[in-house]
């Protein structure tokens, strides 16, 4: 995934080329201290992702992109969070406060759409978080990229999570309230303290267990039965 940044101080431009060389899916195209420059690569180049910083000299990073036809996925970079919700509005993908931790990259990252532009032809009223097709999951040092619809369940296994797919797994060091959070909504639906569920990849629900197409049966708690087959069912 090609990727620049537009950041116009030295630290914060460090720090997230450090994160991005360290992310084995991203590629640093370039590095803008001001968004002028930016807009004559963008002329010629096409990029999938900028971290784009919104105090920016000469033009702002909003006001930057604001002027673009078609943009880039972006995520803002900045030391001042009222301006979030107009990033916001702007359908950004993310909003990174500085300083921010590595794992905090990583789940901006991980919401990056990966399909072609299909947020642009999402209606006003879809949730970008619904749309995903690709995460990342990060395992030890790596950062392995899967597709969503290829996670059956995931399971909370002491400290670490473990991601379930069709064919195999993955061990991750991210909680289950992270994937929770960070998964599609109307596909994943947690069942129980210690799951998470593809609904899609159920072929029954009975008693207390839910049946899944790769012939596992998981557990689902009474606090979470009743909301789970509300939804299931509609």
């Amino acid at each position: 995934m090609k990727c620049i940044i537009i950041e116009d101080q030295l630290p914060a431009q460090r720090i997230l080329k450090k994160y991005i060389l360290d992310f084995e899916s991203l590629q640093l195209e370039a590095v803008f201290t001001n968004a002028l420059e930016a807009i004559e690569f963008l002329k010629s180049n096409e990029i999938d992702l900028m971290f784009l910083d919104i105090h920016l000299p000469k033009l702002s990073g909003i006001d930057f992109l604001k002027s673009l036809n078609n943009p880039p996925q972006v995520i803002f970079t900045t030391a001042f969070s009222e301006f979030a919700l107009e990033g916001y509005e702007l359908n950004v993908v993310d909003y990174l406060l500085k300083p921010f931790s590595f794992q905090r990259f990583v789940q901006a990252v991980s919401k990056v759409n990966l399909s072609d532009n299909e947020d642009s032809n999402s209606t006003p009223n879809e949730d970008p978080e619904n749309n995903k097709k690709d995460i990342f999951i990060k395992s030890g040092f790596d950062h392995i990229r899967v597709k969503i619809d290829d996670i059956v369940y995931i399971m909370s296994d002491a400290d670490y999570t473990e991601i379930h797919l069709e064919n195999n797994k993955h061990l991750s060091s991210e909680t289950l309230r992270f994937w929770e959070q960070s998964l599609p909504t109307q596909q994943f639906s947690r069942v129980h303290k210690s799951y998470i569920v593809n609904t899609e990849k159920v072929i029954k629900v009975s008693g207390n267990q839910i049946f899944l197409e790769n012939k596992k049966v998981i557990p689902i708690g009474r606090a979470y039965k009743n909301g789970f087959l509300e939804g299931f069912v509609n």
